[in-house]
Order: structure tokens, then C-alpha cells, then sequence
């Protein structure tokens, strides 16, 4: 929902009634992910996409009908003989799609959810897809780590149990489809939510105001971290040579660090890339970094020589091998690249294949489904 999620609450101000088209299933090579949204107005106008073109037409004319009567519709599309190139999807995939009717009445919790979305504030969006009650269907729980959950699925249990789930989801960063019984059982079945959340954006670190790190710092704040790029040197780390940087801090890497680590604000999400290749620098980094089991990716940059080097220090600190296998260095995929630009490519490729499980192969290469789980 994120996507379009500007365009529908200035429709929602605005008093108009919308459908909203939500990816809230994948099987197979699906296109989009969980959470993928389109957006379509009274006025024919549409914003995002479920399947990245594919179905997008059925799915339109199916939220034309959800906007006019309000009921809310779940619906399946994958490939077949007939329907591959009308209705289905062309890659081999399949997906749920979740289509409802959003109004000020029906979802009155939209503009807060907005603002939390927009001020970086941890939310969540549990809606009932699948229910033997019909009554109960689109209703929705929205959950936030620090207040009470507003909203109801239908019952006290329900929304106990849900509401628990879904800060194990927030905590994670990760939208999912949730089964239990038709009033909450843990072990029963006839009730799906789906589980939309909004965590804020992960988190790069980029140690080391090189020439490499303006680099890595646009390709991050391409993919969606939020950038950080720190150095003790105040004459290289300046906003000017990051303009693509959330932020640019002047301190020494390891105090950084640590004190961020300290302060709650380092999860499984984070990457952290030193590129300093300068033992007085990343040495006592990396001997903090990698003791943080918490840390989604710990990169270093530098020669097979440096990492050997830099290897035998970590080891005089008191590191021990386990600690040592979750470093990457050289950092990055092998991908031939020569320019800031093309090491940075290297780099986000190999944090991209160590988050989803890929092998960083040519997929002509490979064989079965291309796009991994969600």
C-alpha cells in the first residue's frame, strides 16, 4: 500500500471512494511482492501496480465493480492455456489479490496511518480477507508497537491474537498472510489476514567519505535504506558529498556504532559497508560489527592482501572464527566493475542476494522459479 498510499489519502480527504487492489498472496515466480497495491478512482485514474502489467486490466475492471457495490473480493490469478496473455500472468506465477472499497467510512484510521507512515513511525494494517462470516470481511486492526490497537476484526480473541502476530511482523519489517480459526484459534482454520506494515525504512551505513561511498550511498537510497554515511574525518564527510545521504555524521566509526547499537536503533535489517580499508579505522569497526548478531550484512573493502591482514588484527582483538565467517571482503559480487559506480553495484547485488537466498548466477543458468519468497 505503501506505493500509493499519497494518492489514496488526497483521494480519502477529499471525500471521494476509491477501490484498492492489494498483492496480499504469492506462489511461485509472482512478479510483485505481498503489499503491492493499485489504486483505482471513480474517475478512471489508477496509481501502482499488482502485477507489474499482467493482469492489470482484469484486475481494474473487477475494482470498478468492488468501488460501485462495496463488497469486498479476493481473487486468484495465475497462468493458463487460454487466459495466459487476457487474464493471467505471463511469468509463470500466481498471486492473490485483495480488491476492496475505501472510503472515510470505511476506513477511517487512513489519514493516522498516513502520518505514521510519513514521520518514519512503525504501523500496521491487519485487514480479514477470507472469513465463513461474510460480515467480517475487510474488517481491519491497525496495530502500532507503543499504543492500543484501533479498530476490530470481530472479537476480543481475535484481535488479541492478531495483534500479537503483528508486532512480531513490524519488528521485522515483513507484510504476511495470516491462518487461524474462524475466532482467533491458533491451531484452526477458516480466517485469513492479511498483514500490511510500514516499518521505517532499513538502515545503511556506509563508514569511510570516499570517493566509493558517494557511490554506495545512491545506489542504497536507491533501493530504499536510509542512508548513513560517517567518518572522523570533518574535512571528507560533509552533506555536499553525499547528496543521495539521509545523513552525514563526523565520528569515529566504532564509537558511532556502538552508541547506535546502545540506542535501540541497529536491527536484522541493517547493512553496514566499510570502506575505509584503513586499519586504524576499520579494524575497531569491524571488531563492534561483527560482535552485533543483530546486523543484517557486514561488508569490508580491500585487497585479498588487506582482508588477510585485516583478518589476523580482527583475530589479535579476539574474534573468533564464527564472528569472522559473517564478514564479507572483498566486499561485493564478482561482476568485473571497475568505477565507484560499478563497485557499488557489486556491493548492493551481494546484499540483495544474501537477503532473498539468491546465488548472484546469470539466471539463464539456473532453472526453476526466478523471483524468491517474499
Amino acid at each position: 500500500m505503501r506505493d500509493v498510499l499519497g494518492e489514496l489519502t488526497q483521494r480519502w480527504r477529499a471525500g471521494e471512494t476509491v477501490a484498492l487492489a492489494t498483492v496480499v498472496g504469492t506462489f511461485s515466480s509472482a512478479p510483485r511482492p505481498p503489499g503491492s497495491s493499485m489504486l483505482v478512482c471513480a474517475d478512471g485514474a489508477v496509481a501502482g501496480s499488482v502485477s507489474g502489467g499482467c493482469v492489470e486490466g482484469a484486475v481494474y475492471e473487477l475494482a470498478q465493480e468492488v468501488r460501485e457495490s462495496g463488497t469486498p473480493l479476493l481473487r486468484r490469478y495465475g497462468v493458463s492455456d487460454e487466459e495466459a496473455f487476457a487474464v493471467g500472468l505471463t511469468c509463470g506465477g500466481i498471486i492473490d489479490v485483495w480488491v476492496e472499497r475505501v472510503d472515510r467510512a470505511s476506513f477511517p484510521e487512513l489519514a493516522e496511518v498516513a502520518a505514521d507512515v510519513e514521520a518514519g513511525r512503525p504501523v500496521a494494517v491487519a485487514t480479514v480477507i477470507e472469513h465463513p462470516d461474510p460480515q467480517r470481511l475487510g474488517r481491519r486492526l491497525v496495530v502500532r508497537p507503543d499504543r492500543e490497537p484501533a479498530g476490530t476484526l470481530g472479537s476480543a480473541r481475535v484481535d488479541d491474537a492478531v495483534d500479537d502476530d503483528v508486532l512480531g511482523l513490524l519488528a521485522s519489517g515483513s507484510s504476511a498472510t495470516l491462518t487461524y480459526g474462524p475466532d482467533g484459534e491458533r491451531r484452526g482454520e477458516g480466517m485469513r489476514v492479511f498483514v500490511w506494515t510500514a516499518a521505517p525504512r532499513p538502515r545503511m551505513l556506509v563508514f569511510g567519505a570516499i570517493d566509493f561511498a558517494a557511490a554506495v550511498a545512491s545506489v542504497g537510497a536507491f533501493l530504499g535504506y536510509r542512508v548513513t554515511v560517517c567518518d572522523a574525518r570533518p574535512v571528507f564527510a560533509t552533506p555536499r558529498r553525499f547528496p543521495d545521504a539521509d545523513e552525514v555524521v563526523v565520528d569515529w566509526p566504532h564509537r558511532y556504532l556502538a552508541a547506535e547499537s546502545e540506542a535501540g536503533r541497529i536491527d536484522s535489517r541493517t547493512v553496514v559497508t566499510v570502506l575505509t580499508h584503513d586499519p586504524k579505522f576499520d579494524v575497531p569497526l569491524l571488531a563492534v560489527a561483527l560482535r552485533l548478531p543483530e546486523i543484517g550484512y557486514v561488508g569490508a573493502m580491500g585487497s585479498r592482501r588487506t582482508h588477510e591482514d585485516r583478518l589476523a588484527r580482527l583475530r589479535e582483538a579476539g574474534l573468533d572464527e564464527d564472528a569472522l565467517a559473517r564478514l564479507s571482503s572483498p566486499i561485493g559480487l564478482d561482476l568485473g566493475g571497475r568505477t565507484p559506480e560499478e563497485t557499488a553495484v557489486s556491493i548492493a547485488a551481494e546484499i540483495i542476494a544474501g537477503r532473498w537466498g539468491g546465488t548472484g548466477r546469470r539466471l539463464q543458468a539456473t532453472t526453476g522459479r526466478i523471483h524468491g519468497p517474499a
